[in-house]
This record gives structure tokens, C-alpha cells and sequence, in this order.
């Protein structure tokens, strides 16, 4: 036959004709494992009609649609072209072999688990005609690795009878052209020419219960754990996620029951009636009886997690199984490699015991901007650096007044840091606040603005440039070791600074915010942050320099088009190697690279996060690639226009207030005003070189990880991050960072020999990093209440639909959310989305001109985020302490910045 296939006739090197689910069925039941028995039209048969009804012309037209397409765009063009196959014929020669595979399948003649136990073949006497069959969807782009498709297209249950299978197989080929499929493949840069679908033809198993399993934990990442979902009925409502399931982990090794969740499963999927005259399914109540019974025991999960290891063991990969129970019998419906599976994570944490009783433990100032918990290099050299920044900025403010040893630490608690206080020590800096105060406001010890400006910044700068000077890969082992040292220390020195001036913006802002709302402003008057807007600042200037890059951009012919035609990754992959991305003309790469690495040399240094394990934009300006291919699309507001608007309302707003006051309270609203003004940008600004030293501390750890790699201490480069120091000091001191150094030295083998703490010390951070981490330890209630305020996250035992925070820029907005944990998934983020981080820092400044709102689980009315916000016009919700936990990507919210609430609604299914 040339378009119909049995299962045991194609395998994993099929896919270009039977699709990623036709082929893994084959792999399946070559490896003799019970898949109901089936047949395959292969992709030759969807050729043959697309040419046959002359449509291959209309589907290309339709298909082909620009970069900067709307949702409704897909939508349009989907229709069209479904209106193409339905007004089509099955082409004679497809329609006869369709229907000899169909006669043969219900005479038990095609490959998979013969028809008997658990299979319809409600054919008898029938001659097999009017089997009971499902018919599924199988596209060459599915079910692989690297982009998962599955679910893109259509499935059809319960269909019998040649006309009815007929009208499935077109309605399959067509679901090919959804809106859903072209808009998912636009983003994974598949050509719409590059795609075709076969179609899988299945008996229908009668199946008492079915479900889902995973062959590794997809929560945690762990390939030692089976995770089986199961429910009463058929198991197409599982996979949809329209069912409740009960929940099991199976010891991989041994077939163990490790946990188990049995759900309340109030509903369950049934095949219609065929008395009714309908195909399809129905759903109808569980039975009271079996409500909270569970549908496996504890050996039939053993037993279907045996099949599970075998099809993971066949096929090579973790692996996402449908299966179906019938009669007693489990059947595989299907298997692809599981998509997206995280790495494997540890245990997540419970106990918060604190290392030293005689103390309070906070997590705020510097530990803001440390939302994850840190690598174990950063945390060993951040420790001791803090002390010491702080030590030196109190010896220059007190003479030889210093902190007594043991008075201040950063220690780590379940990776996460905390500023330690000894109580003695608390009691003693409190003692010095008065003098602090007025050293504050003289600009006195390098603190304020003046101290900022004079002194702070410069010395900063002069550092990272002294260590710039030579090559990095001119330094010894040492010289690199001691110059992340200075780094972090300058970095350290300067944000203690840059922390004094937080103080002195926030004085200012609240002052004339109390002095406006209460003695000036009337009905109708702006709220107080309108006079504050319009100013220009760090982040502000990198958002108009990326906007201006992309109206260069559309200047140079065919430079635009080339840069939204490229994906981004293989963009910043280029950028930061120098080679030429795949189909693109060297002359205009060069010409944009140049461009663009001096943007990156001018604000690359941005951190996301103060731990050195994450990248900063010089490192992977990806981030900053979406956000200029964003412009390049027309979906951003011009930046230079939206300043102008902001400063234009700013002056209308002060001009008709000052016009209507008596000359004393004119003049203390200008004082007031001027203060606030002055204080901050200046405080953007100094938080925006926070990280001006990261980048070159970088490249010197991942140059002292290459060594190491070549002298087979470690596996990859970053591996050095998750390093101890003490670790690291020793590679130094015994050579091994030197050139031609060998792990002989140490082990007389070439084996990497910290490889396996590297990994086991990333396996344990991802557990830690699904912690809640409390913001004050120990945890004393009564403590806990009287510092709330001064905390820059809300209470993490916020358990209803409204979560509180703190309103930091007016307006409300309901639109779907988007959660993201860092840099690495910015490409998620859709125009219009409600923007959900843990914290957002300067260098997150791009996506606020996608989002439609902010929400954060830490910050305040006075923090980058709100400052920005206001800035972009949007509401603004900080310090929830709970939002990317309670919060999932593609649930709809409202964010009432007014009120400072968080308002959750319901789950738009996957995003």
C-alpha cells in the first residue's frame, strides 16, 4: 500500500512519513509493549488530497503571515483554511486504501494487541466495517524534544463507520492549520512548508480508568521517580486537564509507591451512547462508591511503572505515556519524550533553625536584590565582603567606632541570605542612627548623594577599570582570584553607599507626598508621583538607546526583517562569539553587531540579580534582543514620547497648582517639590551600576572554571560557581589553574573530581529554590507584627483569592498573568500580560513596556518597580510575599494598584 502503514511497519526514522505519534507507536509495539491495535495514513495520503483539491497554493497564502501577526490574525487565516480542506475530496486512491485498513483493523488483522480484552470492535457482523476507533492527529514537527507540539492538533474518539472516519481524517489534516499550531510554530521558527501530518487510526479501548505517567518527576526533575496521574473513565480528560486525578510517585529503581494524592474525582469521561445515534464521548458523575477510591492499588502502579521503565529504556529519554486500563489490562495509547523536564531538584526545605540563637535574621537591603538562594561561591565571598563594606563606611562615619566581631553576618539558611544582627550589636547600631543621620545629610563618609557622586561612583569605576587593563586570560590563577575579591568588594562598598541614598529619596518623597495630599491638593488634582514623572534616569536611557537601535534598525534595508527572521538565541549566541547567524548577509550583521555591542558596553552591566551565577545582558543580551525585536514589531510605546507626555502633564500639573497657592505655601510646595525631584533618579541611577563590576568578575570566574575543566576538576566552566571558596583556593594553590596543569595532582586520574559535588550542590539549590523563605527568623509572632511594615515582602500566609500588597502605581487591570523567575524565560512574555516576578531590578526595565501591570512579592511604594511603573502609566502591585507561588502563567488577575490588592481568577489552561 502506499498511504496506509501498520504500526510494526514504521519506527523512530519515520517521522517524515507517519508524524512523531505514529512512529513512537511503532517503536512501542516493535518493543512488544500492549498498544491497542491500529494502523497509520501516512503524510503521503495529506499530500495527495492538498494536491488532488488544488489547495497547497491557498494554505501557503494564508499560512505565510508577517512577524508582527495578532492573535486574531491566526485566527483568520486558520479559518480559511480549514474552509479549504472541508470544501475538498478525499482523493479514490487514498479513500479505497483508508477503507481496506479500516475492513482489516476490524478483523483484528492490524498490528498492536489483538482485539479481545479491553478493545471495541462493535463491528461484529459487520464484517469489521463500523469498528469503534480513535482517530489522532501525527505531525513531523510532534512530539519532539526540543519543541513540544503535542496537543497542537485534533483528536476524535469513539468514530464509527467509513463516512464518519472519512470526515475525521480531513477535520485531522485541517487541524494541522489552527490557529494554536501556526501561532506555536511561528514562535519555535518552523516554516509553514515544513510540516505535514499522518494520521493514526486506533481501535477504541473500553478503559475502566486511564491517565497519564511521566518517567521522571516533571515537578521535580528527578529520573529516579515514575509520577502516574489516573482517573475513573476514558483518558482523554486527563491529558486535557478537565478531571481531577489521583496522584502517585513510584520508585523508578524498585516499583515502590513512594506518595500518593487520591482526588475527590467527581466527574468522569464515557463513551456516548450508541444507542443515541452519537459518536464521541459524554461525561457523566463518578459513582459516590468510587468517588475517593483510589484507581490504582499500590501493585498495579508497580506494574504500570514496569511498562514505563521499559518504554523510557527503549526509547532512550524520559518519557510522557498515555496508558488505559481495561479488564484488568494496561494498554499504551501513546509516548513522547517529556518537553521542558527541569533538572533535578532536591528536597525542598522545612526547617528554618537559625545558625546563631542570640541574634535577629532579616531578609532586606542587599538581600532584596537576592530573591533565589545562592550559589555556593557567592555565598562563602558575599559574607565577608558585606562585613567589611560596612565596617569600612562605619569607620569612616565614627572614627574607630566598629562593629565588634560577631556583630553583623550574611549568613545563609537553606541557601537563602539573611542580614544576621546580634542583638548586642542591633542595640549598639541603633546607638549610632543620630550621628548616622546627620552624617547622611553633611554627605559625610562617602554617603549621600554628594558622597555618591564625589566619591562612591568614582572609586567604583576606577576599580573594575584598574582590573580591566590586562587581558583575562593573561592573569595567573591568582591574580583572577584576587581580582573577583576586589570586585566584589568595590560592589559590596558601593551599594552600602548607594543604600544611604535610598533613605534620603525616600524622606524627600514621602515629605512632599504628606505635604501635597494634605495642604494642596484639591478635587480633580493628580495624585502627588505625577510631579516626579518624566525625569531621565539609567533605566530610562537604556529603554530609549534599545528603542532608538530598532528605529536604526528599520533605516538599514532588510536589517529589520533579518533580525525578527533569526531567532533570538542563535542572535545572542552570535553577538557574543562574533560569528554570522545562520542565512544572514555578513555586511548587515556586522554593521548591527557593532551597533549593538556598543549598547552593550554602555548598559550591558544591569544586574537581574546580585548573585554572580546569573548572567548579566553583556553576558546573554537575549533579553534585551526580545525587547528590541519588540519595536522592531510596533508594539511598544515610543519611549521618547511617553517621556515627553509624562514631563508635558508634570508642568501643566505644577503650573496650575503653584498658580493657585498663597506665596508661603507656594514656596514650601517648591522646596518640597525640588527635593523630591532632585533625589529620585539619582537614586536609579545608583542603583543601575550596582552591578558595573559583574561582568568582569564573570568572565575571570569562567575563566578560572575553563582551567580547571583542562586540568579535569570540574565538568563546564560555570561548575566553578558552585564551588566552594575554600575549593577553589586550594585548585589555585596547588597549580591546577596554571597552563598545562593536570588533575594528577590531586587524584593521579583524569576524572573530573568535584563534577559530582557540582552537580549534587545545583541538585539541592533547585530544592531550595522552591522554598518560602520567611523574611524575619526566628519566627516570634509578636516580632514578626511589629516589624511587619519595615519588610519589603507581605505575609506569606495570604490563603484567599485577594492577595495585599502595596499599591505603588494607580490604575487596575484585568488581564491574564505571566510568572517569570528570571531572565532566561523574558521570551515568554506576551504584550498585555500582567508582569510576576519576586523582585524586579533595573535591568528587568524592558518587559515594562510589554506589560499591561506589575506584581512582585517584594518591594514597596519606593522601589525601582513602582518608580517605573509610574513612569509607564501602570498599575502596580508590590511586596505580596506570595504572588509567584499563589500566581500561575495564563491565570487571569486583577491588579488594583489603588488599592494595593491582587484579585485571582481563573486558569486560561496551558501558556
Amino acid at each position: 500500500m502506499v498511504y496506509i502503514s501498520d504500526f510494526v511497519d514504521v519506527g523512530r526514522a519515520d517521522v517524515a512519513a507517519a508524524g512523531g505519534k505514529g512512529a513512537g507507536l511503532g517503536e512501542l509495539v516493535r518493543a512488544g509493549l500492549p498498544v491497542p491495535p491500529g494502523f497509520l495514513l501516512n503524510t503521503a495520503a495529506y499530500e495527495s488530497f492538498v494536491e488532488a483539491n488544488q489547495i497547497g497554493v491557498g494554505i501557503q497564502g494564508h499560512a505565510l503571515l508577517p512577524a508582527t501577526a495578532s492573535p486574531d490574525d491566526y485566527e483568520d487565516a486558520s479559518r480559511r483554511i480549514c474552509a479549504l480542506f472541508a470544501g475538498g475530496a478525499m482523493p479514490p486512491e487514498v479513500a479505497a486504501e483508508l477503507r481496506e485498513g479500516y475492513r482489516r483493523l476490524g478483523q483484528g488483522k492490524a498490528s498492536g494487541r489483538s482485539p479481545g480484552q479491553g478493545i471495541r470492535p462493535d463491528g461484529e457482523g459487520t464484517g469489521g466495517g463500523d469498528a469503534t476507533v480513535a482517530v489522532r492527529s501525527s505531525a513531523t514537527a510532534e512530539d519532539l524534544v526540543l519543541a513540544s507540539f503535542a496537543g497542537q492538533q485534533d483528536t476524535y474518539l469513539n468514530i464509527r463507520g467509513i463516512d464518519a472516519l472519512t470526515t475525521a481524517v480531513i477535520n485531522c489534516w485541517a487541524s494541522l492549520w489552527t490557529a494554536r499550531a501556526m501561532a506555536y510554530r511561528a514562535r519555535e521558527g518552523i516554516q509553514p512548508g515544513d510540516v505535514r501530518l499522518a494520521v493514526v487510526v486506533q481501535a477504541m479501548v473500553a478503559a475502566d480508568a486511564a491517565g497519564v505517567m511521566f518517567t521522571a518527576n516533571p515537578a521535580t526533575g528527578r529520573r529516579d521517580q515514575i509520577v502516574i496521574g489516573a482517573a475513573w473513565g476514558l483518558g482523554e480528560s486527563v491529558v486535557s486537564g478537565a478531571v481531577s486525578t489521583d496522584d502517585i510517585v513510584v520508585d523508578a529503581a524498585t516499583g515502590k509507591v513512594v506518595s500518593r494524592r487520591t482526588a475527590d474525582k467527581q466527574v468522569m469521561t464515557v463513551y456516548a451512547d450508541p444507542a443515541t445515534g452519537m459518536d464521541g464521548t459524554r461525561e457523566v458523575p463518578v459513582p459516590e462508591s468510587r468517588r475517593l477510591r483510589p484507581v490504582l492499588d499500590d501493585a498495579a502502579a508497580a506494574r504500570l511503572a514496569g511498562y514505563g521503565t521499559r518504554i523510557a529504556e527503549h526509547f532512550g529519554s524520559p518519557e510522557d505515556i498515555e496508558w488505559a486500563l481495561a479488564d484488568g489490562e494496561f494498554f499504551i495509547v501513546q509516548s513522547r519524550p517529556i518537553t521542558a523536564l527541569p533538572e533535578p531538584a532536591g528536597e525542598t526545605p522545612t526547617d528554618w533553625t537559625v545558625p546563631y540563637a542570640k541574634g535577629l535574621y532579616f531578609r532586606a537591603s542587599i538581600v532584596e536584590q537576592l530573591p533565589d538562594p545562592l550559589c555556593p561561591l557567592f555565598a562563602d565571598l558575599i559574607d565577608g565582603s558585606v562585613t567589611r563594606s560596612l565596617n569600612a563606611l562605619l569607620a569612616e562615619a565614627f572614627g574607630n567606632s566598629r562593629l565588634r566581631d560577631g556583630d553583623l553576618a550574611l549568613p545563609t539558611i537553606n541557601g537563602y541570605a539573611y542580614y544576621y544582627y546580634r542583638t548586642a550589636g542591633l542595640w549598639r547600631m541603633l546607638g549610632k542612627t543620630p550621628a548616622a543621620v546627620r552624617a547622611l545629610m553633611r554627605g559625610e563618609a562617602h554617603m549621600g548623594i554628594k558622597g555618591w557622586r564625589e566619591y562612591s561612583h568614582p572609586r567604583y569605576a576606577g576599580v573594575v577599570e584598574s582590573w580591566s587593563v590586562k587581558p583575562v586570560a593573561d592573569h595567573t590563577g591568582q591574580e583572577l582570584l584576587d581580582g573577583v575579591s576586589a570586585l566584589l568588594d568595590a560592589g559590596t562598598v558601593y551599594y552600602t553607599a548607594v543604600q544611604s541614598i535610598i533613605p534620603l529619596a525616600v524622606t524627600s518623597e514621602v515629605a512632599f507626598q504628606k505635604f501635597y495630599d494634605r495642604l494642596v491638593r484639591g478635587d480633580g488634582d493628580p495624585p502627588a508621583p505625577t510631579f516626579l514623572l518624566g525625569y531621565e534616569s539609567e533605566p530610562i536611557r537604556a529603554e530609549k538607546a534599545l528603542f532608538d537601535l530598532a528605529e536604526w534598525s528599520r533605516g538599514v534595508q532588510g536589517l529589520a526583517a533579518a533580525i525578527l527572521g533569526t531567532p533570538t538565541k542563535e542572535l545572542a549566541r552570535s553577538q557574543t562569539t562574533g560569528t554570522v547567524p545562520s542565512g544572514m548577509d555578513p555586511g548587515l550583521w556586522e554593521r548591527w553587531q557593532q551597533r549593538f555591542q556598543l549598547h552593550l558596553d554602555r548598559f550591558g552591566h544591569a544586574v537581574y540579580n546580585l548573585d554572580f551565577v546569573n548572567p548579566v545582558p553583556a553576558d546573554d543580551p537575549s533579553p534585551l534582543l526580545e525587547a528590541v525585536k519588540f519595536f522592531l514589531r510596533g508594539q511598544g510605546t515610543n519611549p521618547h514620547r511617553r517621556q515627553q507626555r509624562s514631563a508635558a502633564r508634570r508642568e501643566e500639573s505644577t503650573r496650575r497648582i503653584l498658580a493657585r497657592l498663597h506665596p508661603a505655601r507656594r514656596a514650601a510646595f517648591v522646596r518640597l517639590l525640588r527635593w523630591a525631584q532632585r533625589s529620585a533618579p539619582i537614586r536609579e541611577d545608583a542603583l543601575a551600576d550596582v552591578g558595573l563590576g559583574w561582568p568582569l568578575m564573570r568572565r575571570m570566574l569562567r575563566e578560572l572554571g575553563k582551567r580547571l575543566v583542562a586540568a579535569g576538576v570540574i565538568t563546564e566552566p560555570d561548575d566553578v560557581f558552585w564551588l566552594r571558596h575554600q575549593e577553589l583556593h586550594s585548585a589555585v594553590e596547588f597549580g591546577l589553574t596554571a597552563s598545562g596543569a593536570r588533575t594528577a595532582a590531586i587524584t593521579g586520574t583524569d576524572r573530573p573530581v568535584l563534577a559530582e559535588a557540582a552537580s549534587a550542590r545545583r541538585m539541592v539549590w533547585r530544592g531550595q529554590r522552591n522554598a518560602e523563605a520567611p523574611q524575619m527568623l526566628p519566627e516570634i509572632p509578636w516580632l514578626q507584627r511589629s516589624m511587619e511594615g519595615m519588610m519589603p515582602a507581605g505575609s506569606q500566609d495570604q490563603l484567599g483569592n485577594t492577595l495585599k500588597g502595596v499599591g505603588a502605581s494607580q490604575g487596575r487591570v484585568s488581564a491574564p498573568a505571566r510568572v517569570l523567575a528570571g531572565p532566561e524565560e523574558f521570551s515568554l512574555m506576551q504584550p498585555g500580560e500582567v508582569l510576576v516576578a519576586r523582585i524586579t531590578t533595573p535591568a528587568w526595565t524592558p518587559l515594562f513596556a510589554m506589560a499591561s501591570a506589575v506584581v512582585t512579592d517584594v518591594g514597596g511604594p519606593l522601589s525601582h518597580g513602582s518608580i517605573v511603573a509610574r513612569e509607564y502609566g501602570i498599575p502596580a502591585v508590590l511586596g505580596t510575599g506570595v504572588a509567584t507561588r499563589r500566581i500561575a502563567s495564563g491565570q487571569q488577575v486583577e491588579v488594583d494598584g489603588d488599592a494595593g490588592t491582587v484579585t485571582l481568577g481563573a486558569l486560561r489552561g496551558p501558556a
